[in-house]
C-alpha cells in the first residue's frame, strides 16, 4: 500500500496549483497573448504575427516610421511604453537607429497595421543587456502599432 501514497503525490504534483509559472509553449508568458503557432519565424530567428493589416504606405528601409509600441520581457514585466507616455516614437527603417530585431519587424507594415514581435537576444540587446532594464540574453516581446511613414 505505499505505492497509493506516492502515486498520489506524483498525481497532486502534476496538476496546476493556477499560480507560480504561466508561460507559454514558447517561454512567453500566457498573459501577453502570443501564439507561437500563429506566429512566423524569419530566417534570423525573429518571431512576427500581424495582428491587423495595414491598408496604408508601408515601412521601407530609408523611410521612417511612427510607432506606438509595449515592449515585455518573456516573464510578463513591461519595461517600456509610448502609448503609456502618450507619444509616438519614430525611426529611419534600416538606419541602426533601434535594435536590429525592430528594423527587420517593423520593416514591411503599412500603416493602421499592428504587429507582435518576440525578438531573440541576438536582434535586442545581446548577452550584455540593457541593465537594469533588460536582463543579459533576454528575450523581447513587442506590441507595434505603425502610425505613419514619411
Amino acid at each position: 500500500m505505499r505505492l497509493r501514497p506516492l502515486l498520489l503525490l506524483a498525481l497532486l504534483s502534476a496538476c496546476d496549483s493556477g499560480g507560480g509559472d504561466r508561460s507559454s509553449a514558447g517561454g512567453v508568458s500566457a498573459d501577453l497573448g502570443i501564439d507561437s503557432a500563429a506566429m512566423t519565424t524569419t530566417p534570423t530567428g525573429l518571431k512576427i504575427e500581424d495582428v491587423k493589416l495595414g491598408q496604408g504606405a508601408e515601412a521601407k528601409p530609408g523611410t521612417t516610421a511612427v510607432v506606438h509600441y509595449t515592449g515585455w520581457l518573456t516573464d510578463g514585466k513591461k519595461f517600456d511604453s509610448s502609448r503609456d507616455r502618450g507619444t509616438p516614437f519614430d525611426f529611419q527603417i534600416g538606419a541602426g537607429q533601434v535594435i536590429p530585431g525592430w528594423d527587420q519587424g517593423v520593416a514591411g507594415m503599412k500603416v493602421g497595421g499592428q504587429r507582435k514581435l518576440v525578438i531573440p537576444a541576438e536582434l535586442g540587446y545581446g548577452a550584455a543587456g540593457a541593465p537594469p532594464v533588460i536582463p543579459p540574453g533576454a528575450t523581447l516581446v513587442f506590441d507595434v502599432e505603425l502610425l505613419e511613414v514619411r
